[in-house]
């Protein structure tokens, strides 16, 4: 490549930032639609959204506020504000495919189909608050905050207090990967709620409408780093080392996912969804037989790339972090804390969906294809495959027989040529 590079560069919120000096990013991300000029989207300290246009990068087009101006007064010490102390301060966000919004939420009966970008945006206590966006549209209760979601089954720790980053899988239903700064990942299904905690929210919290609950599907920990035995037969050494996790989309698989951190990366895939999938669009209503599919799947986990192998290292965080197509595959483009660029194959367990196969009879009006009169002939599949290891077979004894034939050819033209001479 080019030694030197040359990129323009956008400023984005400059004034805000530097009249705001005690104010910090938590978080920026695009918005998700391809048929705007590009946006881009900022969480700050203040517990505020603010969506800029790259056009006019200066002005946000729209603001959300995820709390109460009056609680964000309440400064205690070092400067830190009150609901932030209390872990009561987003951290982190990811848009989910564009949906309808439900009429419950969208407050307006009998008018037209409203479609939005779900914004589920979490907390560092672990709590999820959920937003409908569209910046084509402005309808009824479109952009209020809802939440925050219920979380089933209950724990008494709200599965965790170090809440750093989430993760919207495209899936039907979505799957949201909430992770934590300790190493744990929590697999939850977003599923509408019951009748009945949909009323017990609305009964002591306005803001809950008609909220969709979290199902936690699955744990994960991640094994940041090896674990040291003390002696030759006691037990590993635990380490409490712990770092900021940043959650990456596959874009090459809908299943899969990846997570940087201080300890290098780790691939996540998620085997479980099709069979889910297929739970939910069955209605069945005996919840024992999603907990024995919750028993029965487990998720893949590899360590794909390890930079810290010990817990006495010093850690080697990765800044960035991309796929790309290659043409033996995926590869893995990684950016060190030292600036290095570490290209990897991404030899993973998990994959994505073949393509369908041309005989499937989805057209009857498609050009017929030898796999179509193959699978509409009487004879099997296997019966055509022993059909042409016999063609090969007979092609392998057809060439070693003109083989022998040209050897005698030369032979006999030889003795031709020496009893010609004599």
């Amino acid at each position: 490549g080019k030694a030197a590079v040359n990129c323009s560069t956008i400023p984005v919120a400059e004034r805000f930032f530097t009249s705001s000096t005690s104010l910090t990013l938590k978080h920026a991300a695009w918005y998700p639609c391809e048929t705007l000029e590009p946006h881009i989207v900022l969480l700050t300290s203040d517990n505020t959204i603010r969506i800029y246009s790259l056009k006019v990068p200066q002005t946000p087009i729209k603001v959300i506020a995820l709390s109460d101006a009056e609680e964000e007064t309440l400064i205690i010490n070092k400067g830190r504000a009150y609901t932030a102390s209390l872990g009561e301060t987003a951290v982190a966000f990811d848009f989910g495919p564009l949906v309808p919004v439900p009429v419950s939420i969208l407050g307006q009966r009998g008018s037209e189909e409203v479609l939005a970008f779900p914004l589920y945006i979490l907390y560092e206590n672990g709590e999820t608050f959920l937003t409908y966006i569209n910046l084509l549209q402005s309808a009824g209760n479109l952009g209020k905050l809802l939440g925050p979601l219920p979380m089933h089954p209950a724990a008494e720790d709200n599965y965790g207090y170090d809440a750093c980053a989430v993760l919207c899988l495209p899936c039907i239903p979505n799957i949201l990967v909430i992770a934590t700064e300790s190493g744990v990942l929590y697999h939850c299904v977003v599923l509408d709620a019951e009748e009945d905690e949909e009323q017990s929210e609305k009964s002591w919290d306005p803001r809950s409408d008609l909220v969709p609950c979290l199902y936690v599907f699955e744990c994960v920990e991640l094994e940041l780093a090896l674990k040291l035995a003390s002696g030759d037969e006691e037990e590993p050494l635990e380490s409490d080392f712990s770092c900021p996790i940043k959650l990456h989309r596959d874009p090459k698989c809908p299943t899969r996912y990846h997570c940087t951190h201080e300890a290098g990366v780790h691939s996540v895939g998620l085997t479980w969804i099709s069979k889910l999938q297929k739970f939910l669009d069955s209605d069945e209503e005996d919840k024992d037989g999603l907990q024995e599919l919750r028993a029965e799947q487990k998720c893949f986990v590899e360590h794909i790339l390890c930079t810290k192998p010990l817990p006495c290292r010093q850690s080697a965080p990765v800044r960035g972090f991309w796929i790309v197509s290659d043409v033996l595959g995926p590869t893995m483009i990684c950016i060190t804390n030292t600036y290095e660029c570490i290209t990897r194959p991404l030899l993973t367990a998990v994959h994505p969906a073949s393509p369908s196969l041309l005989c499937t009879k989805e057209d009857k009006d498609d050009a017929t294809s030898p796999l179509r009169v193959l699978a509409e002939s009487q004879h099997s599949f296997e019966k055509h495959i022993q059909n042409l290891n016999y063609c090969r077979e007979e092609k392998k004894s057809l060439r070693e027989m003109a083989e022998r034939l040209a050897d005698k050819y030369e032979e006999a033209k030889e003795k031709q040529e020496d009893i010609m001479n004599r």
